[in-house]
């Protein structure tokens, strides 16, 4: 690489046209700290009521083949491709993506989205990766739930390093927001495409809060 490389974050759903292209991206020497730019070449970006992020331009595909039940399904009447990631757009028009939409938790009405937390979490002193989930509440609907993987070898204490992080993540975050229980593995599910299987997390600690 040269280095006057030009390095910046984009985002690029795999239902674009091609993989060269991409949907947003950063304008030279304006980048947004936590953003994947602003929308390029004839790309239409919106926000829909949900948080879910809509695109729509030339570069993305026409649906699926031989399926127009799916293709409704994703497609707003007026031709937006829901992409399913949750996202916000700042007042200079930089979106910041907040996360899947099917992983937005939602506990006592309010919306509680996991990357926020996630990445506050990872920067804790020998944490290498965590996942936030919600899991099931019999007054809240959901509650949160950190599942964390520790990259330390050597022994500690998981009561102490509980309270520990919710302690430190009470100064950070909203009440709903903090989790209700922190719990450490040796390793993440992922698939092979080596995303974080969230789905799995839930199903094994569906009861973990049943006395919370």
């Amino acid at each position: 690489m040269s280095p006057k490389s030009h390095v910046t974050d984009t985002f690029l759903p795999l239902h674009t046209f091609h993989l060269a292209q991409v949907i947003c991206s950063h304008p030279y020497n304006d980048r947004r700290p936590g953003s994947v730019g602003k929308p390029v070449g004839d790309t239409k970006l919106r926000i829909n009521k949900n948080g879910g992020v809509e695109i729509k331009g030339s570069s993305l595909f026409a649906g699926y083949w031989k399926n127009p039940t799916k293709t409704a399904q994703e497609f707003t009447d007026d031709k937006y491709f829901i992409t399913g990631d949750l996202g916000a757009v700042d007042d200079d028009g930089f979106l910041h993506i907040l996360g899947r939409g099917k992983d937005l938790i939602i506990t006592g009405g309010y919306n509680v989205y996991a990357k926020e937390i996630e990445d506050c979490i990872d920067r804790f002193p020998d944490v290498g990766e965590s996942a936030i989930i919600g899991v099931p509440h019999k007054d809240l609907g959901e509650v949160v739930v950190a599942v964390v993987k520790v990259n330390s070898t050597k022994a500690f204490n998981e009561e102490e390093k509980e309270r520990e992080i919710i302690t430190a993540l009470k100064d950070a975050f909203v009440k709903y927001k903090v989790p209700r229980r922190v719990v450490f593995v040796p390793s993440l599910p992922r698939n092979s495409m080596a995303k974080v299987q969230k789905k799995e997390l839930r199903e094994r600690y569906k009861h973990i809060c049943d006395e919370h």
